[in-house]
């Protein structure tokens, strides 16, 4: 099915030469060296910003370079598009996914070609790469209704089925559990090693580059500030090279993925300054959530009798497999859907969580899981999308005054340390990491009594996470009441007082942060009882 590739240790499959990009006064990528050989897994790594994402963009066609050349094979070239990049035999695998939901698998996956096709083909096609590289992907399924792990494989697919001798994976497990993010590296693997493909690994976690990779590049600010073989490398150094500074071992541990050492590192949880979170002292919820029961767009039912308490001061993780509920719990706070039964109080009032607007003028506010889709629009500028939900805030008598957005966006700039050009610096020129700050800061300045923060670090590097980390503690200490959603097992025992476990939408487990015992947490994540797991 594969065609077998003649080995080049001499000529290397991809050579990047003094490649430089700006965008404005932004300096993406500044004079950088990259190499690719076949039969190799080579790890770009660096903070969000960095200049990675740019870089291979670079090489695919999305992005033209100011200066700097490229050489495919030993041939120097120009790479003007994807098409031509494809021609190549470049592929890349994107971060964020650019999949039609109401298509099929197989649909999806022939988006893009011309002329006839025979679907019956095309069907086969599909199937006979997800059997290969083990990716257990149905062709017929509609991709609307997959997790974001299977929607993650399905993009593989899109770009294995044109056989790419040189592959780009761009943070390809930011939605992914362990066990699918195991199950991605053992393709690449298979590719390298069997296929004698190239692969360049674009990541911010340290465990993978340290696991995954052959060699590594790390990125700083735009530049290269560091190469070596990865068998020399370990997270210590590589942390320090991607921030340019020593960083915490929570905020380490939870990018390595380092589950035994968030445990073993304290019998309580921590905050940034060594105090640990006694019970809380309140009665009445700041969130009450009691046998909710919610139903998707597909008329399936997502929450099954869920019942969560949030206190004052303390952060709830929820725990889970992505997959299991945490999307449509995310969306019942969110107003987006109303629900068949149950109750929801915010400070022991009732609310309606279905109508518009409810859960936020009760006092809560919602980091989404996903900053694209649903937490803000990219073509917009820093300043609006601080104040999109709430135009009337920066509004004089009614009328829109784009000099108190600015004032009033400048002082949030500065205080949540978003590093960007400015007020008017469009969206999409920020990094991840500033993203997220940017939507945080938006759900923060409306002084929430409850904050849900959900996959708050996804996609983030680990200077990104220690900050995000460090302030979301700050803020239970605050008073306000947090629920950690979060697929980051890690993540979940470095920050919550107590952990629940979600499980086909409802919780089938709870303890407190210091009692955790992994053995039972496992099989409560595999969906145990809490009297089997016991």
């Amino acid at each position: 099915m594969v065609e077998q590739r003649t080995a080049g240790t001499d000529v290397p499959a991809v050579r990047l030469a003094s490649i430089s990009k700006s965008f404005g006064a932004i300096t993406a990528c500044d004079r950088v060296d990259l190499t690719l050989h076949r039969g190799r897994i080579h790890g770009i790594l660096g903070e969000n910003g960095a200049g990675k994402s740019t870089l291979m963009k670079v090489l695919i066609g999305l992005v033209l370079p100011d200066r700097g050349t490229i050489e495919v094979d030993g041939e120097r070239c120009q790479i003007r598009d994807p098409h031509d990049a494809a021609a190549r035999g470049i592929g890349m695998v994107h971060q964020h996914f650019s999949l039609v939901e109401p298509l099929t698998v197989w649909e999806n996956v022939m988006l893009g070609d011309t002329g006839r096709f025979d679907a019956a083909a095309a069907r086969q096609r599909v199937a006979e790469i997800s059997e290969h590289y083990g990716l257990g992907v149905d062709p017929d399924a509609r991709v609307g209704e997959l997790s974001a792990g299977v929607r993650q494989r399905v993009e593989i697919i899109k770009c294995l089925r044109r056989d790419p001798g040189i592959l780009i994976f761009d943070e390809p497990t930011s939605v992914l559990t362990p066990g699918e993010s195991e199950r991605l590296f053992d393709v690449l693997r298979l590719a390298v090693r069997e296929e004698n493909r190239a692969v360049a690994l674009v990541s911010h976690k340290l465990d993978e580059i340290l696991h995954a990779t052959d060699e590594v590049t790390i990125m700083r600010a735009g530049a290269v500030v560091k190469r070596m073989e990865t068998s020399e490398a370990d997270a210590p150094m590589l942390a320090r090279a991607m921030v340019g500074r020593e960083v915490s071992l929570r905020s380490e541990a939870s990018a390595l993925g380092l589950v035994d050492s968030v445990v073993a590192g304290s019998g309580t949880v921590a905050d940034p300054s060594g105090d640990t979170h006694d019970e809380p002292a309140a009665t009445v919820p700041a969130l009450r959530l009691r046998d909710i029961v919610a139903r998707g767009s597909d008329g399936r039912v997502s929450l099954d009798g869920l019942n969560i308490d949030v206190f004052d001061s303390e952060i709830v993780g929820v725990a889970g497999v992505e997959g299991n509920g945490q999307s449509a719990l995310t969306d019942l706070l969110s107003s987006l859907v109303s629900v068949e039964a149950g109750i929801v109080e915010v400070d022991g009032a009732r609310v309606q969580p279905g109508r518009p607007g409810a859960m936020s003028d009760a006092g809560v506010s919602v980091v989404p899981e996903d900053r694209h889709a649903s937490g803000c629009v990219l073509d917009m500028t820093v300043a609006e999308n601080l104040f999109l939900v709430d135009i009337d805030r920066i509004a004089t008598r009614g009328i829109y005054d784009p000099a108190v957005m600015r004032r009033d966006a400048a002082r949030l700039i500065e205080e949540f340390e978003i590093q960007t050009a400015g007020p008017d610096a469009p969206f999409w020129s920020l990094s991840g990491g500033n993203q997220q700050r940017v939507v945080l800061a938006r759900e923060l300045s409306y002084s929430p009594r409850v904050l849900v923060a959900a996959q708050p670090t996804r996609g983030l590097d680990v200077g990104a996470i220690e900050w995000m980390t460090d302030r979301l503690r700050q803020v239970a200490d605050s008073g306000v009441g947090v629920l950690l959603i979060s697929s980051e097992l890690e993540e979940i025992l470095q920050l919550s007082d107590r952990v629940v476990v979600l499980f086909r939408g409802r919780i089938i487990g709870e303890m407190d942060r210091a009692e955790v015992d992994l053995e039972e947490l496992g099989l409560l994540l595999g969906g145990a009882s809490a009297e089997a797991a016991a």
